[in-house]
């Protein structure tokens, strides 16, 4: 017996991670109902840290500073809206910023999630609110 072809796509992304009162920064995109972690796709040429800086920069009015741009863990979760089979792979940062943040482009909404709300989160932003969870970092409800 054979199957079809299986996807295995990957989508790799750069997210940033802010936490502040126990809470994750989470963005909403127009016609989407989850909330995702601010960031996007690299440009080809671009490094993380430069794509970090533009995609926050595109979405929610913010300056981060590239000298501050840290590492913090790498998701990998089915991506949300795309064929089975296909993964989003996350290189996930903190980084100090300079501005409000507010929705700008393609967001309609921002929200300051708890774990409490894992149902509101696409599947890479679950795995950021179990790993601040569970290093104490985010609010459970």
């Amino acid at each position: 017996m054979e199957f079809g072809p299986r996807t295995n796509t990957v989508i790799d992304k750069v997210a940033w991670i802010r936490v502040e009162d126990g809470r994750l920064l989470a963005a909403r995109t127009r016609g989407r109902e989850l909330y995702y972690l601010p960031g996007g796709k690299p440009e080809p040429g671009e490094t993380d840290e430069q794509a970090l800086v533009r995609e926050v920069r595109e979405e929610l009015g913010v300056a981060l500073d590239p000298a501050t741009v840290t590492p913090l863990l790498i998701t990998r979760a089915p991506a949300d809206g795309k064929p089975a089979g296909t993964v989003v792979r996350t290189a996930c940062y903190t980084a100090d910023h300079t501005g409000v943040p507010a929705p700008h482009g393609e967001i309609a909404e921002i929200a300051h999630l708890t774990h409490g709300d894992h149902p509101r989160a696409s599947p890479a932003a679950r795995q950021v609110l179990d790993h601040l969870a569970a290093t104490g970092l985010l609010l459970r409800w």
